[in-house]
């Protein structure tokens, strides 16, 4: 599995005076995504967290195409684009219904708790493989 889907409904707490959601809420999006796409490979963040190994965004981009609303109800579709042995990169595209609203990109780092790069890997070697695997078997 290299892409997951969810579906999530914008809370009014997410849009601004005119009922548009805030732009920096779709990076919060984007992270509800990737957080899913982990969960369901059984590799939830606290696993990455156990092993001493963080994941911090150094790239984000996204592209705004249409404005989501309150109450709308919103798919994200998570992509896992890129492996490699220090990084990390996902990208998404947010729906209402079947017309796009945004698309976008993070790119991750494999990080100690001393924030320095790690080669994954070297420094989680089972973490590497499972993420690695499924990578692979989807053409990735």
């Amino acid at each position: 599995m290299t892409k997951d889907k969810i579906k999530l409904r914008v809370r009014y707490q997410e849009t601004d005076q005119m009922g548009v959601v805030y732009h920096a809420n779709y990076f919060v999006w984007f992270e509800v995504g990737r957080a899913e796409f982990f969960r369901k490979l059984n590799m939830p963040y606290s696993e990455f967290e156990k092993n001493s190994l963080y994941l911090p965004v150094i790239k984000a981009y996204c592209e705004y195409k249409a404005p989501a609303r309150y109450d709308d109800e919103i798919t994200v579709i998570t992509r896992m684009d890129e492996l490699q042995e220090v990084r990390l990169t996902f990208h998404y595209h947010l729906f209402r219904e079947r017309e796009l609203l945004a698309k976008g990109t993070t790119e991750h780092a494999f990080v100690n708790q001393q924030g320095r790069p790690v080669v994954l890997r070297k420094q989680t070697p089972f973490l590497w493989r499972r993420l690695h695997e499924t990578f692979n078997s989807s053409g990735g």
